[in-house]
């Protein structure tokens, strides 16, 4: 038995992201602490039925204040000299970065990063302030990548990425797990809605391609006005935001219903007929799982994290960034040939099936963190091809 650490910077994520993996340590007689800045009531309480401990830190999430990072470090440091974990794991940037230096500082034997995603500070260079993010980020990384045993990122691309900075030691320090993996049970296949629709989730973040959804779709509504474009999501006050006045014409002028934030997704997806998700980059996005498992065809774009989620002309298509047009044709396609959506929607389902089922994941992960033994994953069926990212 094992004691094991999880840090993250949203306590609600460790329901949300890291829960299958918790409940699988518990399963398995392994002690866990979790540890997260500003703990939900809610969170707390239902980690406290699993039988979690749940420690509060002080952590700002986006902020770069020295001061303020540095009293995150030592809190984090008399945390671990406290709890003496036998197996530290962080994931999102501050967790990574502060709590592996914590964790070495303090001794813990086993250390271990996951990398989510690298963010704006990899992916918006310009600006003079962007530049320096980035520099002060790979430094940070370089710095505390060095103490972990194992690295370990959700595609290739970003796995890639570090090695080309030499953030990390070198590739035999890296590991690659397909995302979050998604709950097949919990996300089934529903019945398609009689009017063609299609739906995006995500933070309020241009770099989501937010902004090329609604181009888009207003592009295809001059033509097929009955076609609904919804968005689901949540306001955001970062630097890549959508403005109120921006989310509000959209809305007044017919082009987007807005949904909110929902706490279940599964009806919005279930009421659409293709799933888009036109972002940037990501880790792998957990949205587009999602809506994969519930048999929904996929428009992303061919970037890291997303292009791993799609075989194209299969499940769906991949589209440039940042290309209003080039999204606007992949979308149209399932106006004019309307059996593609149920044809690529089965294939969808197949390759969440066969790829990210959240159990196989979980088993990876626990290999990797070297408190669970291999159970190899189903191969794809013959009909499937292999999807494998690009670098």
């Amino acid at each position: 038995m094992a004691k094991v650490l999880i840090l993250g910077s949203f306590s609600r994520s460790l329901i949300q992201f890291r829960g299958h993996l918790i409940r699988r340590l518990l399963d398995e007689d392994h002690q866990v602490v979790a540890a997260a800045p500003d703990f939900d009531d809610d969170v707390r309480r239902a980690l406290d039925v699993w039988g979690v401990q749940c420690r509060s830190v002080s952590m700002d999430r986006r902020g770069i204040n020295p001061v303020r990072d540095l009293e995150t470090l030592w809190q984090l440091h008399s945390l671990f000299s406290a709890e003496k974990p036998d197996v530290f794991f962080g994931y999102t940037i501050k967790p990574v970065i502060y709590g592996l230096l914590a964790a070495w500082l303090a001794d813990v034997p086993s250390r271990y990063a996951m990398i989510t995603g690298v963010g704006s500070a990899f992916t918006q260079t310009q600006t003079l302030r962007q530049l320096l993010l980035q520099n002060l980020a790979s430094m940070l990384y370089r710095l505390s990548l060095r103490t972990s045993n194992r690295v370990i990122f959700h595609n290739p691309d970003d796995a890639y990425l570090f090695c080309a900075r030499r953030l990390v030691g070198g590739p035999e320090q890296l590991a690659i797990v397909n995302g979050s993996g998604v709950d097949l049970d919990e996300f089934r296949p529903a019945p398609f809605p009689e009017q063609t629709s299609y739906l995006l989730i995500g933070r309020l973040l241009y770099t989501k391609g937010i902004r090329e959804y609604a181009m888009a779709a207003r592009k295809i509504r001059s033509c097929h006005p009955d076609v609904r474009f919804r968005l689901c999501g949540w306001p955001d006050d970062g630097p890549s935001a959508i403005s109120s006045q921006e989310l509000d014409d959209w809305i007044s002028d017919g082009t987007i219903e807005y949904l909110g934030h929902l706490d279940d997704v599964r009806p919005a997806i279930a009421d659409a007929s293709v799933y888009v998700l036109p972002s940037y980059r990501e880790g792998t996005p957990r949205t587009v799982l999602e809506a994969m498992a519930m048999g929904r065809p996929i428009i992303t774009t061919d970037v890291a994290g997303c292009r791993q989620t799609v075989e194209p002309g299969e499940n769906g298509f991949l589209v440039p960034h940042r290309n209003e047009d080039a999204l606007a044709r992949a979308m149209t396609h399932f106006i004019g040939e309307p059996q593609l959506v149920e044809s690529m929607g089965s294939a969808s389902r197949r390759l969440a099936e066969h790829r990210f089922d959240v159990e196989e994941v979980t088993d990876s992960l626990l290999v990797t963190l070297g408190l669970g033994q291999r159970r190899l994953p189903p191969p794809l069926p013959a009909d499937m091809v292999s999807v494998q990212p690009q670098s």
